[in-house]
C-alpha cells in the first residue's frame, strides 16, 4: 500500500511537469519498426506455403502493394481564431471482392508504412471472415485530446470534404478506430449526406444508435475475439475456464474483453493503461477498474493490486496474453521473454514478424489479428446491410451472427494450420490469400494466374 500510495504520487508529478512526462514517455516508447515490411513479410511466408497457384514473385507483388494511397491537408479554424492545418491520408489496397473498408484513426504518431500495413491488413480480415469488403485506412496526425469538442468537430467535417468525391456507400465505407468515436462518425455522416444532397447513412459506420448504427457494434472487436478464442480452445479441446488472463490496455476493446471473461468468471490477473500496469495473482476486479474508468482516472489508482509499468506485463507469466494496444508491441528485444502460453491478438499487428519467429521457437501460440479482432468489421457489414435495406435488427440476431460468421472463420483457420501443418497465423493468411486471388481471377483483368 505505502508504495502504491508513492507511485500515485510520483503519477501526479509528471502530470504537473509535462517536460518531465514528456522525457519518460519517449524513454519508454517501443524502437521504430516498419509497419509495411511486416505486413507484407507475414504475407510472404504464407504464400510460400500457398498451393493454389503457381506462386511467383509478381503474383505476390500485386497482392502485397497498395493499389493508393492520397495525403492531404486539412484547415481547420482554431477556437481562438487561429487557422492550423493537418495532415490526413486515405490508403487503399484492394478492391477485388467489394467496396473498399477500414477505419479512422485520429493519433499523432503515423507514418505511410503504418497506414499501407493497415490497409493490407484489412484485405486479408475482411477474406479470411468471408465478407464482401477489401482494405482501406483513414487517419490524420492529431491528438485530439489536445482538441476542443467544437475543433474537433471542425477537422472532422474538413477531413469529409477533403475526400468525399471518393466515398459512398458501395465504393468506401471507413469506420471507426483509435481515439474516434461514434460522436466522430455521426459527424462525418452529416457532412458527407450534406455535400451529395442525400440523407446517407451508409456512408459510415459505427455510428450511434439515434443515428442508424447497429446494435453490438461497440463491443463487437472484444466480443468477437472470445468467439474465437473460445472456438480455437474447443477445436483443440480445451476451454476458457480457470485460465489466468493478461490484457494490455484497458481501452475499449481491451476493456470490453476483460468484462467479458470477468462475467465468465475468468480470473484476469493483470491489465494496463496507456502507463501502468496492475498485478493480483487472486485476479482483479474489474467493476472497480471500470467505476476508476468512468472517473478518467488510471488504473493505477486501484488499491488492491501491485503497480509496473506497462511494459512489464507482456513478459508475465499467464495462460492467455491480450495485446489490444497498438502495433509493434512484442518485438525481438522482447519476445524471448514473454511466459504466455497462447495470444490472442485483439490489437493489429502487435507482434512483428521477427518476434513471431522466436514465440513459435517456444511453442507460443498466436491467434493472429486478422481473425482475432475481425468482429468489428463483421458487424459494420451487418451496419451495412441495415442501412441499405432500412431494415434495423435487435442485438439478439446480430449477436447471432456475428458468432455464426467468426466461429465459421475460425474453424477454416484451424482446420488449414492442421492441413498444412503450421501456425494459425499462417492458416489465416493461406485462407485470405485464396480468397483473394480467386476473386481476382474470375474477375479477370488483374492477373494471369494459373490455377492447380
Amino acid at each position: 500500500m505505502f508504495l502504491l500510495k508513492n507511485r500515485v504520487c510520483f503519477l501526479y508529478f509528471l502530470e504537473r511537469y509535462s517536460f518531465i512526462l514528456k522525457f519518460f514517455k519517449t524513454m519508454s516508447e517501443v524502437p521504430s519498426v516498419d509497419a509495411f515490411k511486416n505486413a507484407r513479410a507475414q504475407l510472404k511466408t504464407a504464400c510460400g506455403l500457398y498451393e493454389g497457384i503457381n506462386y511467383n514473385e509478381s503474383t505476390y507483388e500485386i497482392i502485397a502493394n497498395t493499389k493508393k494511397v492520397v495525403e492531404i491537408t486539412i484547415p481547420v479554424k482554431m477556437d481562438n481564431g487561429t487557422m492550423k492545418t493537418f495532415t490526413g491520408f486515405r490508403a487503399q489496397h484492394n478492391n477485388a471482392r467489394g467496396a473498399f473498408k477500414g477505419g479512422i484513426r485520429f493519433h499523432q504518431d503515423v507514418n505511410k508504412s503504418e497506414v499501407k500495413a493497415l490497409a493490407m491488413w484489412m484485405t486479408f480480415k475482411c477474406a479470411v471472415v468471408d465478407i464482401p469488403l477489401w482494405g482501406g485506412k483513414w487517419w490524420i496526425i492529431v491528438d485530439p485530446k489536445e482538441l476542443t469538442p467544437s475543433e474537433l468537430e471542425r477537422l472532422s467535417r474538413w477531413y469529409v470534404r477533403g475526400l468525399y468525391e471518393n466515398l459512398w456507400p458501395e465504393r468506401d465505407i471507413p469506420a471507426p478506430d483509435v481515439n474516434t468515436t461514434p460522436q466522430i462518425m455521426a459527424w462525418m455522416m452529416d457532412e458527407y449526406s450534406t455535400l451529395v444532397w442525400k440523407y446517407s447513412p451508409g456512408s459510415f459506420t459505427g455510428k450511434p444508435l439515434n443515428c442508424w448504427g447497429s446494435k453490438g457494434r461497440e463491443a463487437a472487436t472484444a466480443q468477437g475475439g472470445i468467439y474465437v478464442l473460445e472456438k480455437i480452445l474447443e477445436l483443440r479441446k480445451q476451454e476458457v475456464k480457470w485460465k489466468e488472463v493478461i490484457i494490455q490496455w484497458a481501452g475499449n476493446v481491451g476493456f470490453t474483453a476483460a468484462k467479458i471473461l470477468d462475467k465468465q468468471g475468468i480470473k484476469i490477473i493483470w491489465i494496463s493503461d496507456v502507463q501502468w500496469a496492475i498485478y493480483n495473482k487472486n485476479g482483479l476486479d474489474i467493476k472497480e477498474i471500470e467505476k476508476l474508468k468512468l472517473q478518467k482516472k488510471s488504473v493505477i489508482e486501484y488499491s488492491n493490486a501491485t503497480s509496473f509499468s506497462n511494459k512489464e506485463l507482456l513478459e508475465k507469466e499467464c495462460d492467455i496474453l491480450i495485446p489490444a494496444a497498438l502495433e509493434n508491441q512484442i518485438t525481438i528485444e522482447n519476445a524471448k521473454n514473454v511466459k504466455a502460453k497462447l495470444i490472442l491478438e485483439l490489437a493489429n499487428g502487435p507482434i512483428t514478424p521477427e518476434a513471431d519467429k522466436v514465440l513459435f521457437k517456444n511453442k507460443v501460440s498466436i491467434i493472429p489479428d486478422i481473425l482475432a479482432n475481425a468482429g468489428w468489421v463483421v458487424v459494420s457489414y451487418f451496419e451495412q446491410l441495415q442501412n441499405n435495406s432500412n431494415d434495423y435488427w435487435k442485438a439478439q440476431k446480430v449477436d447471432k451472427r456475428l458468432r455464426e460468421t467468426i466461429t465459421s472463420a475460425a474453424k477454416d483457420v484451424f482446420d488449414m494450420a492442421q492441413e498444412k501443418d503450421t501456425h494459425l497465423r499462417n492458416a489465416a493468411y493461406i485462407v485470405a490469400v485464396d480468397r483473394v486471388l480467386g476473386a481476382m481471377k474470375s474477375r479477370g483483368g488483374y492477373i494471369e494466374i494459373k490455377i492447380i
